[in-house]
C-alpha cells in the first residue's frame, strides 16, 4: 500500500470520507425541491474518495470501493435509461415524471430521483476513473528513471 507519510492527511481522509458521503446523499435527496442533485452530489462523493486515494493509495481505494469506477458509469447510464421507461408504460410522453409513495415510510419515490441516482453514479465513476488514471500514470513515471535527475 502506498502511503503519503503524513499523519494529518491519513486521519483526515479516514474521518472526512464518511461525512462527505453522507453530505452527498443529503444533496442527492434534496435536489428535487432545492439546490442539489445528482451532479453536485457525485462531485462531493468523488472528492471524498479522491482524498482517501491520495492518503492511502490506489489499491486501498479500490479495496474499499469494491467495484470498478467504470462499472459505476455503466450502472449510472443504465439507471438513466431505466428512468424513462415508466412514462412509456403509462402511455405518457418521454421523460414525464412518475411518482410513487412508499407505504411504510411515506416517502415519495420518483423517476427524477432514479435519473439523479444515475447521474450521481456517472459523475462519481468518471471522476474516479480520471483520478485513478492520473495516479497510475504518475506512479509509472516515478518507476522509470528520469534522464534529468542524474
Amino acid at each position: 500500500m502506498v502511503r503519503s507519510g503524513t499523519l494529518i492527511l491519513n486521519v483526515a481522509a479516514r474521518l472526512l470520507l464518511p461525512l462527505q458521503l453522507l453530505f452527498s446523499l443529503f444533496l442527492l435527496l434534496r435536489g428535487h425541491d432545492e439546490p442539489g442533485g445528482g451532479f453536485i452530489a457525485g462531485l462531493v462523493a468523488a472528492g471524498g474518495f479522491a482524498l482517501y486515494l491520495f492518503a492511502y493509495g490506489r489499491r486501498a481505494m479500490h479495496a474499499m470501493l469494491k467495484v470498478s469506477p467504470r462499472d459505476l458509469v455503466g450502472m449510472g447510464l443504465l439507471l438513466g435509461v431505466v428512468s424513462t421507461l415508466p412514462a412509456w408504460w403509462y402511455g405518457d410522453p418521454f421523460f414525464t415524471a412518475q411518482w410513487w409513495t412508499i407505504p411504510i415510510i411515506g416517502y415519495k419515490a420518483s423517476t427524477p430521483l432514479i435519473f439523479d441516482i444515475g447521474v450521481y453514479l456517472v459523475v462519481l465513476g468518471s471522476v474516479l476513473t480520471a483520478i485513478t488514471a492520473l495516479v497510475k500514470t504518475d506512479h509509472e513515471d516515478d518507476a522509470r528513471e528520469v534522464p534529468w535527475s542524474r
